[in-house]
C-alpha cells in the first residue's frame, strides 16, 4: 500500500522540485522593477514587495486556473 502510493507521488517529485527556481527568478525581477522605477533604496523595497506580491498572486491564479482545467478533462 505504502509503496503504491509512494510510486504515485514520485513523478510529482521532479515537477515540485522544478518550481523552486521562480523563487529567485520573482525576487530578482521583482527588485529589478522596483529599481527601474524608483532611486531610493526605501522606495525601491516598497516597490519590490508590491511586485512580488503581485507576480506570486498572478501565478497562484494561473496554477489555479491549470489545476482546475485539469479536472475537467
Amino acid at each position: 500500500m505504502i509503496v503504491t502510493d509512494l510510486i504515485e507521488i514520485l513523478p510529482l517529485a521532479d515537477s515540485i522540485a522544478k518550481i523552486w527556481y521562480a523563487l529567485p527568478l520573482v525576487v530578482v525581477v521583482s527588485l529589478v522593477y522596483g529599481a527601474t522605477r524608483h532611486e531610493y533604496l526605501h522606495e525601491i523595497l516598497t516597490q519590490s514587495y508590491r511586485s512580488l506580491i503581485w507576480v506570486t498572486g498572478f501565478m497562484a491564479i494561473i496554477f489555479a486556473v491549470i489545476f482546475v482545467a485539469g479536472y475537467w478533462n
